[in-house]
């Protein structure tokens, strides 16, 4: 019987699995609950619907246990060339898209992935003696949730709209397209838009953040997050939403985009013959139906819509010297600013692993 469930089987899930079988935990004391087996299937579609061809980073660009060596390793050593290393120190080498597939692909293949995942969706997450009952799937001492984002998000004033898609559904482009949002998904589409030959009017509540990771690295630092986690209730939710404001790098391909002639800035979605919500998702574990009743069934302290956790990702309440429950993902943010990303994966993975390793 496995003693160590992930909840997800998205690409934070594959992460997590991959830094387990790395630290010597055998497949067979893993498996992984997921409706599809691909890990990158949700990530694929959204990358398809916004034409997106590199990676943003390349601590992003592929789902290896640790950062170092990733992709611009291989790709020197492919073309036989010091250029994707030069680049990666100073970080400006972004893997593409069909890479970073490619590269899931391979570790898929290697890690026994496929033989592990169960095809189920999880509803419930009951804590009992020892450890944590998944629906009727059994009790598991080690528990991962990384269920993802809980849905896409449009704003109340464009709903209903006959004209409105959203920024990560499959389509194409009208001549006049309003995009909403100010992140890089906004931006992609942007560019998108315009050379597709649309006019695209850009609407959002506040100006760009223009920075080249998604979070700010002094966070992403030790000395950083120390600063993160000392923070108390309010202020720590503070900042996260300072943190996370939607954001796209600096640079002189993007900059093109905004002096274009067929690109103006407006205040309100107005007559467009194609709206783009370019909005992201949803936030809070309430969005989360086995998070929401996580929270309620085991009354888990809560601060404007996030799991209060420790710092290593845990659900402390429930987490003691037998049994751990973890959260991974946009969940954890609250222990990980950047917890939605790759690097995000890779924290709350490595201090899962290790208590499943000596407990």
């Amino acid at each position: 019987m496995p003693r160590v469930a992930i909840v997800g089987g998205g690409l934070t899930g594959f992460v997590a699995y991959l830094a387990l079988r790395r630290r010597g935990i055998a497949a067979d004391e893993i498996v992984v609950y997921s409706p599809e087996p691909d890990p990158a299937a949700a990530w694929r579609r959204r990358a398809e619907a916004i034409r997106q061809t590199h990676m943003r980073s390349e601590s992003d660009g592929h789902c290896l246990p640790t950062s170092f060596p990733g992709l611009a390793v291989r790709e020197a050593r492919r073309r036989r060339s010091v250029g994707p290393l030069l680049a990666s120190v100073c970080d400006r080498y972004h893997p593409t898209v069909d890479a970073f597939l490619a590269d899931v692909e391979d570790l898929r293949r290697e890690s026994d992935w496929d033989t592990r995942v169960v095809a189920a969706r999880i509803a419930r997450v009951g804590a009992v003696d020892g450890g944590f009952e998944l629906d009727a799937q059994g009790t598991f001492a080690h528990v991962l949730l990384a269920t993802g984002h809980a849905g896409l998000a449009f704003p109340d004033e464009v709903r209903g709209d006959e004209r409105v898609v959203h920024a990560y559904e499959p389509h194409e482009y009208a001549k006049t397209v309003c995009v909403v949002g100010a992140g890089l998904a906004a931006a992609t589409e942007w560019r998108n838009a315009l050379a597709a030959g649309s006019r695209v009017i850009s609407v959002r509540r506040r100006e760009p953040v223009r920075r080249p990771l998604n979070v700010p690295r002094p966070y992403l630092s030790r000395r950083g997050l120390a600063s993160f986690h000392r923070l108390e209730g309010g202020e720590r939710s503070t900042l996260l939403r300072e943190l996370l404001a939607p954001s796209y790098p600096p640079g002189r391909a993007w900059d093109e985009a905004l002096l274009s002639p067929r690109f103006s800035s407006e205040r309100g979605v107005n007559g467009a013959d194609q709206v783009i919500c370019a909005t992201g998702f949803l936030r809070g574990y309430r969005h989360d139906p086995l998070l929401a009743r996580l929270v309620d069934e085991h009354d888990l302290e809560t601060v404007d819509g996030r799991i209060v956790l420790a710092p290593d990702s845990t659900v402390t309440t429930l987490t003691d010297e037998r049994r751990t429950l973890a959260l991974a993902g946009v969940a954890a943010q609250w222990a990980y600013p950047a917890a939605d990303t790759l690097m995000g994966a890779r924290y709350a993975a490595h201090n899962f692993e290790r208590r499943c390793r000596t407990r």
